[in-house]
């Protein structure tokens, strides 16, 4: 009796009651077996709701720009240009300002182009070009980051959307003609440009930063359309306008936000929306926007360009319409009506999209 009031005596001290056992290692399996599918079935709706919320962010971006856009042409009465020519001149003075960049002031960012001198290019003024403006960023930008020099210096900041530059001619500089779209160089247009209707012509889209593109062709690829992306593989260029590579900072596409050229604020209707141009470059393939030669850096080549319209939303990319609406277009457009609503005075009938 004696023995058995000891343990009893030990078992209250210890705070062990009688038959009460703890977890064993099945149950804890069982535990964290149930958390996992708990946690598997859960997370997919998390990152849905994640993706709509910066989907509905990205599109409200777009319409801030097309609200920009139209108050711009309330004081100016006519667009911007996406990039001003002078001929004989290979780098205009303050020419190569981008439509993003004149439509500051009317993106709350009036303090950032007042620190704008025109009368520079605008990779003389690092402090504008490397700065971040949110509102020409998709949410779901996966290299929201500052592009820098070798050296590591910051010189630009990318965007996420990009002005319809047309269907594939850009700038033709023996007669001094744009594009088929909303912008190009020298351009002045209004409204009454529009006959295919404002509700049916692209304003502007979605690109993704930092993308790998082709420019300078040894050949002119001519004024017919392509209709197949791996046309690209059949054109060579300089090394130095190969702008691609396993380094992020090696493919430059859509990384200046400042600049008015093509490859860097602009996008065609050449192919629909997130269709794969590949070019293999060093034993690794690319997937590649495509421009034959600058626009403004030759006497007699005409430009011509495949900036193909890209997002990091799954199956689809955002665009703004002429009119101001946004819309939500998926990569299985047709290609034939995904063109028509890139001209502005085609006449074509796009019907539903």
């Amino acid at each position: 009796m004696a023995e058995d009031s000891f343990r009893q005596g030990i078992r209250a001290m210890s705070g062990r009651v009688p038959g009460r056992k703890g977890f064993t290692l099945i149950e804890l399996l069982v535990v964290v077996a149930v958390t996992a599918i708990l946690t598997g079935l859960l997370l997919p709706g998390v990152q849905r709701a994640r993706e709509a919320a910066r989907r509905t962010s990205c599109r409200n971006n777009l319409r801030q720009f097309g609200l920009a856009m139209h108050n711009y042409l309330d004081v100016h009465n006519r667009l911007p240009p996406s990039y001003c020519v002078v001929p004989g001149v290979s780098t205009p003075v303050g020419g190569q300002w981008s439509v993003r960049a004149r439509i500051l002031p009317f993106v709350e960012q009036a303090g950032l182009q007042d620190l704008v001198d025109w009368a520079l290019p605008y990779n003389a003024q690092l402090n504008v070009a490397a700065t971040r403006v949110g509102v020409f960023l998709c949410p779901s930008e996966v290299h929201d980051v500052t592009r820098v020099t070798s050296a590591g210096v910051p010189r630009d900041y990318p965007a996420s959307y990009a002005v319809n530059m047309g269907t594939w001619k850009i700038w033709d500089p023996q007669n001094g003609t744009g594009g088929d779209g909303a912008f190009h160089p020298n351009s002045s247009l209004t409204m009454a440009h529009f006959r295919d209707g404002t509700s049916n012509t692209i304003m502007a889209a979605e690109v993704k930063a930092y993308t790998p593109y082709l420019r300078n062709t040894t050949v002119d690829p001519g004024p017919a359309v392509p209709s197949d992306p791996a046309f690209v593989q059949s054109y060579t260029a300089a090394p130095g306008d190969i702008n691609m590579g396993p380094d992020l900072m090696q493919n430059t596409g859509h990384t200046e936000w400042a600049d008015g050229l093509c490859h860097q604020s602009g996008f065609t209707t050449t192919f629909p929306p997130n269709r794969r141009v590949p070019y293999v470059f060093d034993g690794a393939e690319y997937d590649i926007d495509f421009v034959s030669y600058r626009e403004g850096t030759h006497a007699t080549r005409t430009t011509w360009a495949a900036i193909t319209s890209r997002s990091w939303h799954d199956g689809s990319v955002q665009i703004l319409l002429m009119d101001g609406s946004g819309q939500t277009v998926s990569d299985n457009i047709d290609a034939d009506v995904w063109r028509a609503l890139g001209t502005r005075q085609g006449g074509e009938i796009t019907g539903a999209f």
